[in-house]
C-alpha cells in the first residue's frame, strides 16, 4: 500500500455508549463492527451508514476487550479457507469478551445471549483471543496469568492456565500451535505448545501491546517508553524501532499503565506499521526505514486502542477511519470512522 492509501479523513462517528470505548473491531468483512466499553456493554454497528444495531448487556463492570469469531487463516490466506469451505463455519456468529468482572463472556451474536461465562482469574482480565479454529478462547489477566477456556465444553473450568509470568500480562498472539503473551515485566513470551517450550524475549521495557504481522514472521510489540519494536519470531532479534508517538507514564520510580493501553498493528500489507498516540495523534511508519509517513489528530486526547481500519476513541466516542481497500482488522459515547 502507498502512502497515498493511507487513512486521513474523518467518514463517520458512531454515537451511543455511555462512557469511556476502550475497543472496538470489525467483523471478517468489515461490513460491521462492534465495540464496548465502560458502560459494560458491547454494541454492535454499521460503521458505513452510522447506524447502531445491537447492544449485547451481561457484564457487571467495564468490558475491556472483545473478539469476534474469526479464522486465523481466514485473515491470512482467504483462498484455503474459500477452498476448504472454513469461512463459512466460522463466519462472525460468536463473539468473546473480558473486562473487570474477572470472566470471559463467550457470546452468541445473532441473539446477543451468552453461551457461557468462563471463571477462574483472579483480578481484571486484559485480552482475549480465539484460536485458529475458534474452539479455544485465550485470555491474559492482571492476575499474571494465561488461561485456555475450551468453548465445544460445558465446563467453565480452564483447560491449561500460565502462570509464570512476574508482572500483569497485557496482550496475547495465538498461531496454530503458539501462544505468544506481552506483559508488563517487559518481556514477550512463546510458548509452542506442542513441545512444551518457552522462549522469552526481554524488551527492557512494560510492554502493553504485541500484534503478529500478517506473514507470521514478526511480531510488533508497544512500549511504555514510547517505542515500538519489531522482533523476528523465529529469532528474537530486534529488527526496529518505531518512535514519534506518546505512550507512557512515569510514577515515582517505575513504569505504570494509565487507565488505558496504546494499541499497535501492521498495515494488511505488512508495508507500515500504525499506533495511536497519548496526545491523540495516529501514526505511521514505514515498515523497514521506520520514519513516519503519515500522521493526524483524531482526538484532543486519546484514552484508548487503535487499529488498522478503525482507530481511537475518547470519552463516549468511537471514530471510524474510512478505507481505500477491505481492512478485517478493528474500531472505538462517539465512534469515528476514518477514510483512508
Amino acid at each position: 500500500m502507498s502512502v497515498a492509501g493511507l487513512p486521513k479523513n474523518e467518514a463517520n462517528v458512531l454515537r451511543g455508549h455511555e462512557g469511556a470505548v476502550l475497543t472496538a473491531r470489525f467483523n471478517g468483512d468489515g461490513n460491521y463492527c462492534l465495540s464496548c466499553g465502560k458502560d459494560r456493554t458491547i454494541r454492535l454497528w454499521n460503521p458505513h451508514r452510522g447506524i447502531h444495531i445491537k447492544t449485547y448487556k451481561s457484564h457487571g463492570r467495564k468490558v475491556s476487550n472483545l473478539r469476534v469469531m474469526l479464522n486465523i487463516l481466514a485473515e491470512l490466506r482467504p483462498s484455503i479457507c474459500v477452498r476448504n469451505k472454513v469461512r463459512g463455519q466460522l463466519d462472525n456468529s460468536k463473539l468473546c469478551s473480558c473486562g473487570g468482572d474477572q470472566q470471559v463472556f463467550y457470546w452468541d451474536v445473532t441473539t446477543g445471549r451468552v453461551i457461557r461465562k468462563f471463571r477462574g482469574h483472579d483480578s481484571e482480565v486484559n485480552a482475549v483471543k480465539f484460536n485458529e479454529y475458534a474452539s479455544v478462547v485465550v485470555s491474559a489477566g492482571y492476575d499474571r496469568s494465561l488461561r485456555a477456556w475450551d468453548c465445544r465444553s460445558h465446563s467453565t473450568e480452564p483447560i491449561q492456565i500460565i502462570d509464570t509470568f512476574s508482572d500483569s500480562v497485557m496482550s496475547v498472539c495465538l498461531t496454530k500451535s503458539e501462544i505468544l503473551a506481552g506483559t508488563i515485566d517487559g518481556t514477550v513470551r512463546t510458548f509452542d505448545i506442542r513441545i512444551g517450550r518457552e522462549l522469552s524475549d526481554d524488551l527492557g521495557q512494560p510492554v502493553n501491546c504485541i500484534s503478529m504481522s500478517n506473514d507470521a514472521n514478526c511480531i510488533l510489540a508497544s512500549c511504555l517508553d514510547s517505542t515500538l519494536r519489531l522482533l523476528d519470531r523465529s529469532t528474537g532479534e530486534l529488527l526496529q524501532e518505531y518512535k514519534g508517538h506518546t505512550s507512557k507514564y512515569f510514577s515515582g520510580s517505575k513504569w505504570s499503565l494509565k487507565s488505558y493501553k496504546m494499541d499497535c498493528c501492521l498495515t494488511n500489507t505488512d508495508a507500515h506499521v500504525t499506533s495511536g498516540s497519548e496526545d491523540g495523534f495516529i501514526f505511521f511508519w514505514d515498515l523497514v526505514d521506520s520514519s513516519v509517513v503519515s500522521s493526524f489528530k483524531a482526538y484532543a486526547s486519546v484514552r484508548s486502542k487503535t487499529h488498522f481500519g478503525i482507530k481511537k476513541v475518547r470519552e463516549g466516542e468511537v471514530f471510524v477511519i474510512e478505507r481505500n481497500e477491505r481492512f478485517s482488522k478493528t474500531l472505538n459515547p462517539r465512534l469515528k470512522f476514518i477514510d483512508f
